[in-house]
């Protein structure tokens, strides 16, 4: 439980919150994604990133609640500079569009914060006839980054600054099916079960993160890619389990971690010095950890790139 925990090597433990871990921070001069901005964590990692002087582009599903929140975060920072824009992760096209859209605007991108997920639905198909969860949390994220990495690229090299992506991911991942990711066997309905489901789209954001760090130290580019687990949060991400959610709702904040403790190791990640040139990692409580020997497995994450390619070039939007 957080409340038990110790500060790690960071100096940061379970019980820090997002303002605490970038406290005397200056991200002037940054222009941070954060998908996934309008509720729960998402809201507060681009409040406190703006907080600390981030230019913050709200990537989000509904524009109308994501505006709602920019309003609130300028109310709260008058000098807070918050851009809303309309992403719906689970839609190749969607992905596509925003990412045009945001390189139309010439802002430059120094943080892509892939933290917009769902979790444990049934059993559905997106509108590219993907499961569900593994289009969002992977597929979707994977695109958008893989879309947007040349403007990070360019950013990095002229405002020789470190650009840093930042997947959140879960400890739910440990979990996922015993293959780890069932390549041939994404849409099997007759072998979906829903936490195996999140869990497999989780450690898929870990290899993501893994194999991108690989490549860009390959290719010698001042670009950081990390994962993390945020903590157990009582956040809308449980709404397909109404159970759970009652639980959530009389013994949550007793047990789980607020949203201002949530996003503590997401804004760790993105804007902390202690990370600089640190690539490739899994992160909690603002520490570095330990993930499933799955997360580590090179060849799975070089599979799971190359399988996600086929998905791109199959739905005639290659990445």
């Amino acid at each position: 439980m957080w409340f038990l925990s110790k500060k790690g090597p960071s100096g940061f433990s379970a019980s820090s919150t997002a303002e605490e871990v970038t406290e005397g921070i200056d991200g002037t001069g940054l222009t941070a994604i954060v998908t996934g901005a309008s509720s729960g964590i998402g809201t507060e990692t681009a409040r406190v990133l703006a907080l600390r002087g981030v230019h913050v582009v709200m990537a989000v599903r509904n524009l109308a609640t994501g505006r709602e929140v920019q309003e609130a975060i300028v109310k709260e920072n008058p000098s807070a500079k918050v851009d809303t824009m309309e992403l719906d992760l689970s839609s190749m096209a969607s992905v596509q569009n925003f990412a045009s859209n945001f390189k139309s605007s010439g802002l430059p991108l120094s943080i892509l914060v892939n933290n917009a997920g769902v979790m444990a639905s049934p059993f559905l198909l997106s509108k590219d006839k993907i499961e569900l969860q593994f289009a969002t949390n992977h597929v979707g994220h994977f695109l958008l980054t893989n879309l947007l990495l040349e403007t990070l690229k360019k950013t990095a090299k002229e405002s020789d600054k470190e650009g840093r992506i930042v997947n959140v991911s879960s400890r739910r991942h440990q979990f996922s099916y015993r293959e780890g990711i069932q390549f041939e066997k994404i849409n099997d309905q007759s072998r979906y079960n829903g936490l195996s489901a999140y869990g497999q789209s989780k450690l898929a954001n870990i290899l993501h993160a893994s194999e991108l760090a690989r490549q860009l130290k390959e290719e010698g580019v001042k670009i950081t890619a990390n994962s993390l687990h945020p903590g157990a949060i009582p956040t809308n991400l449980f709404r397909y389990h109404s159970l759970i959610n009652r639980f959530l709702g009389v013994l949550g904040k007793h047990v789980m971690k607020n949203v201002q403790q949530g996003a503590a190791t997401t804004c760790y990640v993105a804007l902390h010095p202690q990370i600089k040139g640190i690539s490739g990692h899994y992160f909690a409580d603002s520490n570095i950890a330990k993930a499933s020997s799955q997360a580590h497995d090179s060849e799975l994450a070089k599979k799971l790139w190359d399988f996600t390619q086929k998905l791109m070039i199959s739905n005639s939007l290659k990445a």
